[in-house]
């Protein structure tokens, strides 16, 4: 079984749960920026939550199918069309070999992942089948789609029906404006109080150059650091520091100018200071920010972040008890 790739759409990859225990070692996690709405999609399609899907960013691929298949979609609002037909969105449908699937403008969000019976049958690599781009690994020979590729599916165990959808109370809502929580970090204490106070207070706008490495925020009044010497190895700039590790989350700026928040494709260290981390309760909801939206930084406790955690925790088992 085999899908063809007629039109890629912006930046369309192969991702899934994400491989871990590599980080040490300069490879980043990478998987679905949005877990969450990657695992209601196989989930919904009766998958298994973390099989590989396509994260499609922005604007969808359009898709011939050769043979025929059920699909799923979760994550941003791109109305799916078989042949031009609309279809719902958070719905099981069922795409006949020989039809195009294609998708509408975005309408809100900005990832959506669209799952298929028995989930994308790509080589794994390090135990996962997600793409990291910027090291040419997994996925689709380490890049994101191209005009003539073609897909493999791995062959289904068992498939939900055609219409089954998503209850409306665990569907996704997105909005224009978001505010990120921020556990500080070890150097904000580098800042002068006076741009740490205007970090959190000011509304900062996400950059067009925002993607699976990162995401930069402009709009903001330039953070200023404390005067000092640079300690031996780091660099002049007053953002830079001795080189450390960079968690997934983690917020630099360099030169003090604009914030990036680091994701799921990121490098694992180097010589910026982190202001603070963005928790993981908040990281799907990032990759569904579109450039130019609105966002508020909010310092918050690590007691605070864990019981986030657990909130998130909690919303993937109602998803699993609405789908199981």
């Amino acid at each position: 079984m085999s899908i063809e790739v007629i039109k890629p759409g912006l930046a369309t990859t192969v991702q899934d749960g994400g491989r871990s225990g590599h980080y040490h070692l300069g490879i980043p996690p990478s998987g679905a920026m949005d877990q969450v709405s990657m695992r209601s999609a196989n989930l919904l399609l009766g998958n298994p939550e973390t099989a590989a899907v396509l994260e499609c960013a922005l604007m969808g691929p359009e898709l011939r199918f050769h043979d025929t298949l059920r699909v799923a979609t979760g994550g941003a609002e791109m109305v799916p069309k078989i042949d031009g037909v609309a279809c719902p969105n958070h719905e099981v449908i069922e795409v006949p070999a020989g039809s195009v699937l294609s998708f509408d403008f975005v309408r809100a969000g900005a990832r959506l992942y669209l799952a298929v019976e028995g989930g994308f049958d790509v080589p794994e690599r390090l135990g996962s089948r997600s793409t990291y781009a910027l090291g040419s690994l997994g996925g689709l020979d380490g890049r994101p789609l191209q005009p003539g590729d073609r897909l493999k599916v791995v062959s289904a165990e068992r498939c939900a029906d055609a219409g089954r959808s998503l209850p409306e109370s665990l569907r996704p809502v997105y909005h224009k404006q978001y505010e990120l929580r921020v556990v500080p970090g070890i150097y904000d204490h580098r800042l002068t109080p006076a741009a740490r106070e205007r970090f959190y207070d000011e509304l900062w706008s996400v950059g067009s150059e925002a993607d699976r490495i990162g995401y930069r925020f402009k709009g903001g009044t330039p953070l200023e650091f404390i005067e000092r010497e640079p300690p031996f190895g780091a660099g002049d700039d007053p953002s830079n520091i001795v080189d450390a590790c960079y968690p997934i989350g983690s917020i630099q700026v360099p030169s003090g100018s604009e914030p990036i928040v680091l994701h799921r494709d990121a490098v694992s260290g180097g010589g910026y200071a982190m202001i603070g981390t963005v928790i993981s309760a908040d990281m799907d909801l990032i990759g569904q920010i579109q450039p130019h939206q609105k966002v508020r930084f909010v310092p918050v406790s690590l007691d605070q972040a864990l019981e986030a955690r657990g909130q998130r925790s909690r919303r993937l088992e109602a998803l699993r008890q609405a789908l199981g």
